[in-house]
Order: structure tokens, then C-alpha cells, then sequence
């Protein structure tokens, strides 16, 4: 019999990570690749997910590994999703929310091409791009005080990197618009007769629930296992092709909003977003009192055409 081959070699230096943590253990055949960054509920800001397309890149060409394992640091979340933090400072320009965003499609590319069967071990909460991180994994075992949640509508985003595509497709459509309409968590048991994971166990249990079940996928032939993994991958290929760069596009440009500016600050101001005045401004473009200039760029502090100083977008509601 061959021996099995090594594993690829991989450039020095290329493994060295800040914001996640990646670990190999030969034995189970097990990758872990876990967001570190407890103290943000762990989520992601550019280059978590760079990293983390770098270690799935690494586990998909590393013969040894057989299963990955997707995971977030300490017990509060799995992952938050995108660090509200770091998109506070992105809104000036549509190019910084679209630079982030194709690094994110990036890491789910990765991810979901990753040829080998992934896990999604959700130990705490999972929200926003963290729920459309564990389903673009293929399995996922959740504790049973967990919750699941969408948050953007609330945060001046929409869930357009997986969520609206794929979430119909796992709970079906009523289900799907539940979630990222009302924006209400969904809880472990919930999440689990809906479809939306695979199992849901006590806390004590995860580790164990994790460890059988990537167990039994290993005693699986491996190229066997990766056409059916491509073969069941095939709907939400089809339907992140057809939206996702246009979420891209529409994203970046909705970066830069009244709207996300107005959510954002609320966010950081610990205070719900001033909901009404949004409506008013909604059908307004931005004018310059001075000129006459409209459609001015809402994040824009002075007139393109004049240089005078704008107001404030809702010192402007009649």
C-alpha cells in the first residue's frame, strides 16, 4: 500500500495568526480553526477574515486532515459576526466596506470549497455573519444555552453574505424571513426542530458531541465524501453566485448612509436608532443650503460644489 503523501509545504510565516487560533491534531485527523477574540464576542474584522481563509485554505490541502472544525474562543459566542467597532470607521468611502466584504467571500469560498466535511461547534452565541458562518459549514453541534440571531436590519446592514440566500433553503422561506425580519434570537432547541443545526447538546457534552461525529465522518472515504459534498453544495452555489456580488456592491455603497452611520452610532451610544427621522430622510436627498447642490453623499461634511459646511442629515427633517 502507497504511503499516504505529506502534507503540502506551506511558506514560513504564512501560519502565523493574531486573531484566530489553528491547531492540528494528527491523531484524529482534526483541524480546529477558532476565532480568537473573546473580548469582541469574536467577531470578525479584516483580518480575522483573512486568517481565517488562510487556514482553510491550509487544512484543504493538507492530506493529514480529514475534518475541520469551525469554533469561536471561550463560552459567551461562537462568532458576533462583523466587528461593529472597525465598521464604524469604514463609512467614508464605499471602496472600505468593499474591500471587507470581498474578504469575507473570500473566507467563505475557502470554506465551502474546502473539499473535506466541515463542523460548526456553536458554544455560545451566534450572530449576524457567525450564523452564516456555521451554515456554510456542512454539520453543526450547538449548546443547548445558545442562541441564534440576525441583527441587520437593527444595525444599518442586511444579512445578503449567506444569510438571505441560504436560510430559505435550510428552514424554508416564512422561516427565513422570521429571522432577518424581526431580528428575535432563536434558541438552541428552536434552531434545531427549524433545521437551522444539525444537533444540540449540554454544555459539558460539546466537546464530546464534536469529537463522535468528526470521528464518523473521518471513516468515510475521502474522495467519496468530497463529490457529495460538492454535489449538496450545488443549490447554495448557485444561489450565492447569483447575488453576492451585488450584495457586495450594494453593501459598500449602503456603507456610507445616513442610515448606517445613524445605526452605528446608536450602537456604540448603547440607545435604539432614531427610527422615524430615518423615514423622513429616506425619500430626501442631501442639499446644500448655500448652492442648491442635492444628492450630496450623506457622509460628506461639505458641499462638493460650493465647499460650504453641510448640517447635520437630521438637523435637515422639516
Amino acid at each position: 500500500m502507497a504511503e499516504p503523501s505529506a502534507p503540502l509545504p506551506v511558506e514560513p510565516g504564512a501560519l502565523e495568526f493574531e486573531r484566530i487560533v489553528y491547531h492540528k491534531d494528527a491523531a484524529a485527523g482534526v483541524a480546529t480553526v477558532m476565532i480568537d477574540r473573546p473580548a469582541v464576542l469574536n467577531a470578525f474584522d479584516f483580518q480575522t477574515l483573512r486568517e481565517l481563509g488562510r487556514a482553510f485554505e491550509d487544512a484543504s490541502w493538507d492530506d493529514a486532515v480529514a475534518v475541520i472544525v469551525v469554533t469561536g474562543a471561550g463560552e459567551r459566542a461562537f462568532c458576533t459576526g462583523a466587528d461593529l467597532d472597525e465598521q464604524a470607521e469604514m463609512g467614508a468611502v464605499s471602496g472600505q466596506y468593499w474591500r471587507w466584504m470581498g474578504a469575507f467571500i473570500e473566507m467563505h469560498d475557502r470554506l465551502r470549497n474546502i473539499g473535506k466535511p466541515t463542523i460548526a461547534r456553536i458554544n455560545g452565541a451566534c450572530v449576524g455573519g457567525g450564523n452564516e458562518l456555521q451554515m456554510a459549514c456542512d454539520l453543526s453541534v450547538m449548546v443547548d444555552d445558545a442562541y441564534i440571531r440576525h441583527v441587520g436590519p437593527e444595525h444599518g446592514s442586511v444579512p445578503a453574505g449567506g444569510a438571505t440566500q441560504w436560510l430559505p433553503l435550510l428552514v424554508g422561506d416564512r422561516r427565513a424571513r422570521e429571522i432577518v425580519m424581526l431580528c428575535e434570537p432563536i434558541r438552541a432547541a428552536q434552531a434545531l426542530e427549524w433545521g437551522l443545526v444539525s444537533r444540540v447538546v449540554p454544555r459539558a457534552d460539546l466537546d464530546d458531541a464534536v469529537a463522535m461525529m468528526a470521528a464518523s465522518l473521518r471513516a468515510k472515504l475521502p474522495e467519496a465524501l468530497r463529490y457529495t459534498k460538492t454535489q449538496l453544495n450545488w443549490w447554495r452555489d448557485m444561489v450565492w453566485a447569483q447575488t453576492v456580488t451585488h450584495a457586495r456592491e450594494w453593501l459598500a455603497l449602503h456603507s456610507t448612509s445616513d442610515e448606517t452611520h445613524e445605526a452605528v452610532t446608536a450602537f456604540h451610544g448603547k440607545r435604539a436608532p432614531r427610527y422615524e427621522e430615518l423615514r423622513h430622510l429616506a425619500g430626501a436627498p442631501r442639499t446644500c443650503f448655500d448652492c442648491g447642490a442635492t444628492g450630496l453623499p450623506a457622509s460628506h461634511a461639505f458641499c462638493g460644489a460650493c465647499g460650504a459646511a453641510l448640517p447635520d442629515a437630521f438637523e435637515a427633517i422639516p
